[in-house]
């Protein structure tokens, strides 16, 4: 096989990845061993180690322990429905994005104070080290992690008041256009942003996947006449659902 200019290791890649991708190399698999890719393909161990590593990093083959290299299921993604639509029963945009994908979630989440990180201080207005209400959400679907969540909330607004735990008191569970309209603070626009990274260690293990996957990022603010009153980060496995926004048009 000739491979001109380009690196033998991408080369290889390509041809292996096309195999997975057209069925050729079906979910569970064997991926052909180091001294097979070096024998067909006419390439060093070194090339064939690499080529592997390329299609370990993009999610398309994992390793097994004592086993080898295996090519991995590749589920049909799900969609997670964004809307700006709010229905007048208060509910969470968790629950409205179930509802509009037909499923049933549920979640867990633990909330502690602590003091603002820069990065958070910076997309509340506040000063870094100023007080915060952190919450901590996993979310799932039929039982199994589908997204992660992190949301902070200034004490200087929420603190001392019904609402000052996300997830407990009266409004426990409500969205925050609903928590925050009960201490007098109106939320009229809510800012998102949308990314993607490779998943940090502990994300992946909370969502079953494996090193090296990608994770969607949604940078997630509400603001109540241009001031932050909630700032959220929020993460969702790539290889498994894609977001898709339903916002109105006014």
């Amino acid at each position: 096989m000739t491979f001109g200019e380009r690196p033998a290791y991408l080369r290889v890649a390509d041809d292996l990845r096309r195999k997975i991708v057209d069925g050729a190399l079906l979910p569970n698999t064997r991926l052909p061993s180091q001294a097979r890719i070096r024998q067909e393909y006419g390439v060093s161990d070194t090339v064939a180690l690499e080529a592997r590593k390329v299609l370990m990093a993009e999610g398309l083959v994992e390793g097994r322990s004592g086993s080898g290299t295996y090519v991995r299921e590749r589920p049909e993604p799900r969609r997670i429905a964004r809307t700006g639509y709010r229905d007048p029963g208060g509910s969470t945009l968790f629950r409205q994005e179930q509802a509009l994908s037909g499923v049933r979630g549920t979640w867990e989440s633990r909330s502690e104070q602590e003091g603002a990180s820069a990065g958070v201080a910076e997309r509340l207005g506040i000063e870094p080290g100023d007080r915060v209400m952190r919450t901590r959400y996993v979310f799932r679907e039929a039982g199994e992690a589908m997204m992660l969540s992190t949301s902070w909330e200034p004490l200087a607004l929420t603190g001392r008041t019904p609402v000052m735990l996300p997830e407990e008191g009266p409004l426990g569970g409500s969205g925050v256009v609903e928590r925050m309209a009960a201490i007098d603070i109106v939320v009229d626009n809510v800012a998102e942003e949308v990314g993607c990274r490779p998943g940090l260690a502990e994300e992946l293990l909370a969502l079953g996947g494996v090193p090296g996957h990608t994770v969607l990022t949604v940078q997630r603010t509400y603001f109540a006449s241009g001031r932050p009153v909630e700032t959220a980060d929020v993460v969702v496995p790539a290889d498994r659902y894609r977001v898709a926004y339903h916002l109105p048009v006014k």
